[in-house]
């Protein structure tokens, strides 16, 4: 009784962490889309592709910030205090160090991208941002543990209406460059003085040898997958910014951050609490299965009409938009990199699983040759096809997605086909319908609502009279016990 009440507690907070965490999502893509519009109406790609660069420059910086001890954290059963203090002093001596190399590297960083000053300011101020962020760990770690996602979403909310206002009225304002530079330092200040409030803790120094090797023999070969995510994606931006340009790198980062935007919005959010969830009930086989197969149905369910609604409609949005047609260059990357998001979109929370069942080693092998096949196709690909060689490697390593799903099931028995056939399916109907709507609104504003609309309506007409799936009686049913 008491280890069904404990369960029902775990999932309870759960979904109030993954609704709060969609409802930040929601939030924060409505305010990053009108962002990311005036933004890209407002500056050219080069500008934005110079921004893309420096972001990932910073990235970068981060993967030394840290040795997976904050996922170990939150990964652990049981946390003393002395966990805490070892992780909060040895991230903080981490973060000094990369920050002082990473201003130290400030000339190599201007001559080697040939930035303008206005490109060093953003890097200096990422790097203040960084290490900002860094001392934000052990209270999100505190809230996160606890599964009160929403806290954490609260201080999100506000960082993001901070950092879209700043860029918006920048923008208009023409800062260029700088708009970024202003909206990065002032989210980081507002987000590190919130966090504390909401979640309190004095930071306190001091090394225990004892929590320092428990911690390290999951977070060495955890943090070892995030470092080869490095050289995998962020890397690979700063190589394409080198040898295809800002622009080029522009309309990358462009068709990524639209096709990925359902990914960030919902399959992150859901892999954010999936871990911390999966990690208390590791010792429960069956419990975990039945959460996987909800989790598979109700991914799909969201993201596969969702990336295909986008890839559709895209053009029209391009061409309805005033000033929006420059970036018509990268829709044929953005229908790679939805293609791309589809796949990947089933096997980042398998990672997760793994990772939550102490199985951190296995992921750090698929990324290994992740990295590898990254840095094999990426070079070669953009040899022979420019600015769509990065583009097709992704998709191309996004199918290996059926492998981990092979090997998640060894641990996990779940079925993977009888939790998505449904959605899937109805997304085909969806598209079909969405195509020959297309045909008779070519390229104008009503065009676009009309075949949103007659998508979306096709979509739940198919899911609930073919399929019978009654999607209130679905998400009422996740309530319950």
């Amino acid at each position: 009784m008491e280890k069904d009440e404990r369960y029902s507690a775990i999932k309870r907070n759960g979904i109030i962490s993954t609704l709060s965490l969609f409802f930040q999502s929601g939030y924060s893509a409505m305010l990053g889309l009108i962002a990311n519009l005036v933004v890209t109406i407002l500056l050219s790609p080069a500008i934005f592709g110079m921004y893309i660069t420096v972001m990932s420059l910073i990235s970068v910086l981060n993967y030394f910030s840290d040795i997976g001890l904050a996922a170990s954290l939150v990964q652990k059963k049981e946390v003393s205090h002395d966990d805490f203090i070892t992780t909060f002093t040895i991230q903080q001596l981490l973060v000094i160090i990369v920050v002082c190399i990473g201003f130290l590297g400030t000339e190599f960083v201007r001559s080697f991208y040939k930035l303008p000053p206005e490109g060093i300011y953003l890097y200096w101020a990422l790097l203040i941002s960084f290490f900002t962020s860094s001392l934000k760990t052990i209270p999100s770690i505190l809230l996160e543990r606890k599964i009160a996602f929403q806290k954490i979403v609260l201080v999100q909310i506000i960082e993001s209406t901070v950092f879209y206002i700043t860029i918006i009225v920048l923008a208009i304002l023409k800062f260029g460059l700088t708009s970024f530079t202003i909206a990065v330092l002032l989210r980081s200040i507002v987000g590190l003085v919130f966090i504390y409030v909401i979640s309190p803790w004095k930071p306190m120094f001091g090394i225990s040898k004892t929590s320092l090797q428990v911690l390290l023999s999951f977070g060495v070969p955890f943090q070892a997958s995030s470092f080869l995510a490095l050289f995998k994606d962020d890397l690979i931006t700063l190589f394409l910014g080198k040898v295809i340009g800002f622009e080029g790198v522009g309309y990358i980062g462009w068709a990524k951050k639209w096709a990925e935007a359902p990914i960030r919005i919902i399959m992150d959010n859901i892999t954010k609490v999936l871990f911390p969830v999966l990690s208390q009930l590791q010792h429960d086989k069956e419990k975990i299965k039945q959460l996987i197969e909800k989790i598979m149905f109700y991914q799909t369910a969201l993201l596969t009409p969702t990336i295909l609604g986008l890839a559709m409609e895209m053009d029209d949005v391009v061409h309805v938009i005033p000033k929006y047609a420059k970036w018509a260059p990268a829709l044929p990357l953005l229908y790679i990199f939805c293609i791309s998001a589809f796949f990947a979109s089933f096997s980042s929370p398998l990672i997760n699983l793994m990772n939550s069942l102490g199985k951190a080693k296995i992921p750090f092998i698929f990324m290994f040759i992740w990295t590898i096949a990254t840095w094999i196709f990426t070079p070669l690909l953009t040899h022979y096809f420019g600015y769509y060689g990065f583009p097709i490697t992704v998709m191309i390593i996004s199918l290996s997605s059926v492998f981990v799903v092979r090997k998640a099931q060894e641990f996990v028995p779940f079925r993977i086909l009888a939790s998505i056939y449904k959605p899937f399916f109805s997304t085909i109907a969806m598209g079909i319908v969405m195509f020959f709507v297309k045909q008779i609104y070519f390229h104008t504003f009503q065009g676009v609502i009309l075949t949103s609309l007659s998508g979306a309506v096709t979509y739940l007409f198919v899911l609930f009279f073919v399929f019978k799936v009654n999607i209130i009686k679905e998400a009422t049913s996740l309530v319950g016990k």
